[in-house]
């Protein structure tokens, strides 16, 4: 992968600085559009199970990064259980932004303003490479499954399941 036009974000910034290779892909965003992850795997022409949106909840009081293919949903129980929590639930979107520093439709799980426990679904393993959001609307990264985890210092479970 190559580094064109990386697009200044804290995503990318946090990308050069660990010595990640990524590729920056760009988008035509639609406001009117609210399904941001499939708007991405849509217009970037990707399988829906490759591109991976970035999702915050909250797990017995500590905010935690769940990352999950666009294609399903986040089960929280799953995520709970993942970070010995006994619940958890999704965060208040203004509270996500805060911590992040980003905004909702392009929350990236790389760069985030507060470093925060990630979880990343255990299918991304099974691409050579995944798309996150990098960091705002009509904007993604592709980085390897191995990378994202480092980068993030995710723990691998699985945290998805099919809509």
């Amino acid at each position: 992968m190559t580094k064109p036009d990386a697009g200044g974000t804290p995503a990318t910034v946090a990308l050069l600085h660990a010595g990640i290779r990524f590729t920056a892909h760009h988008y035509p965003h639609d406001a009117a559009v609210a399904g941001y992850g499939l708007e991405a795997a849509d217009k970037l022409g990707l399988d829906p199970d490759q591109v991976f949106k970035t999702l915050l909840a909250d797990a017995d009081g500590a905010l935690v990064v769940a990352i999950v293919p666009v294609s399903g949903q986040l089960d929280l129980k799953a995520l709970a259980a993942a970070v010995g929590a006994k619940k958890a639930v999704m965060a208040d979107p203004k509270v996500a932004e805060r911590k992040t520093g980003y905004v909702v439709g392009g929350i990236s799980p790389i760069g985030q303003k507060t470093r925060l426990t990630t979880v990343l679904d255990e299918t991304a393993e099974l691409f050579d490479s995944v798309f996150v959001s990098g960091g705002r609307r009509g904007f993604d990264l592709e980085v390897s499954p191995a990378d994202l985890v480092s980068v993030t210092a995710a723990v691998v479970a699985a945290i998805g399941r099919d809509r």
